[in-house]
Parts: C-alpha cells; sequence; structure tokens
C-alpha cells in the first residue's frame, strides 16, 4: 500500500533562513504521526507547504497517494482533503456551533438560499455521535465560546471529518489545556483514525 502524503528532500528558505532543511516525511492511509520540533524549528512552514500556502524550493518534491504535486495551491489541497486544525484560530467564539461546524460551506437548498434548518439538523446528529455532547444544555444555537478548550478542538476536529477530509493537521492542539481537557481532546484524535483517516499532531 502507498502513502497518503510524501514529502522528499523539501527545504524552504527565506532569504538566508533556512525555514525548513531537506524534511523527508510519509504519512500512510489511517496513520497518526507526531511531528515535534521547538518554536521556530520551521513546523509551521511545513504546514504551509503541505496546505499550498508556500512552494517549497527547486528539488523538493511532494506527492498525494503516490501522484506527484507541482505547485500545490491552497484550494486544491483542500480538494485533497488536507484539513488544518489550527489552536488558536479554529472556531469563531461568538457565533453558534452549527454556524462554526457550516462556516465557509453551508447547506443551500434548491434556490440557492441558506437551508437553516438542514444545518441545525445536521449538527444536532454530529452532537449525539462524534462529539459526544449529551447535555441537554447544549443545543446546536450554543455559543462555542462557552465550550471548555478540548470541547472546541472536538468541535473544529469534527468539522475537518465531516467535510471528509483525508488528512488532519492538529497544529498544537493541546497548547494551553489542563490534563482532563487534553486527555478530551486526545480522544477526539484518536476519533480520526477510527473514522479511516490520517492525522499530523504537531507539538513542541
Amino acid at each position: 500500500m502507498g502513502n497518503l502524503l510524501e514529502l522528499k528532500n523539501v527545504s524552504k528558505t527565506f532569504g538566508e533562513v533556512a525555514a525548513v532543511h531537506h524534511v523527508n516525511l510519509a504519512i500512510g492511509d489511517n496513520e497518526i504521526v507526531g511531528l515535534l520540533g521547538d518554536n521556530g524549528a520551521g513546523k509551521s512552514t511545513l504546514v504551509k507547504i503541505i496546505t499550498g500556502y508556500y512552494q517549497p524550493d527547486p528539488g523538493g518534491e511532494l506527492y498525494w497517494r503516490d501522484q506527484k504535486i507541482e505547485h500545490l495551491t491552497v484550494p486544491q489541497a483542500r480538494d485533497l482533503g488536507i484539513e488544518v486544525v489550527y489552536q488558536e484560530r479554529a472556531l469563531a467564539d461568538q457565533q453558534s456551533l452549527w454556524r462554526n461546524i457550516f462556516m465557509g460551506r453551508e447547506l443551500t437548498n434548491r434556490w440557492g438560499r441558506l437551508d437553516l434548518k438542514a444545518m441545525q439538523t445536521e449538527t444536532r446528529k454530529l452532537m449525539s455521535t462524534a462529539m459526544g455532547f449529551t447535555s441537554a444544555a447544549v443545543t446546536p444555537e450554543s455559543t462555542v465560546g462557552t465550550f471548555s478548550g478540548g470541547e472546541r478542538q472536538g468541535v473544529a476536529i469534527t468539522r475537518a471529518l465531516y467535510f471528509e477530509a483525508e488528512l488532519v493537521i492538529l497544529d498544537e492542539p493541546t497548547m494551553g489545556l489542563s490534563l482532563s481537557e487534553t486527555k478530551k481532546c486526545l480522544e477526539f484524535v484518536t476519533g480520526i483514525k477510527a473514522a479511516g483517516k490520517a492525522a499530523i499532531f504537531i507539538d513542541h
């Protein structure tokens, strides 16, 4: 079986600064891989290469399902199924749960209008399955900012999987979380593997 994603000899320089230097990385289907490094080690630069925001220096190669990808763009990476869950910017805290799930990918009816009922219904289903919200106090209209850190990360991961992400990149998802919240977040991470998808877990 081939790899889902493979980077060969990938480097990225900015002037005289080598942010990433000759990186080789392979992610298999249904595999969770840890990526560790100190602040300034180039982790964020590598994520931006994988998501098409940066182009690697000449000589670096990127493969998706064993097919070489030239000049990967952000829209192309999303179409392939590459999603990033950022620790700080994953959700809009002042918006409701259902709006966060469908933000930027809203469901519409046959007339092209937002289908609010469908989005709320789908969110309610996700609450009782993927997100594990069982309290009657939490509804699709609940404001995400009232959730704990682990719950917010779970919402972001659930959103990525709902839109059929093949590779979820978790950018330091447990930063600032308590021990109990970290445990809750890690339960969502193992849910990625249970869903048959792959992940890169970034930490320092």
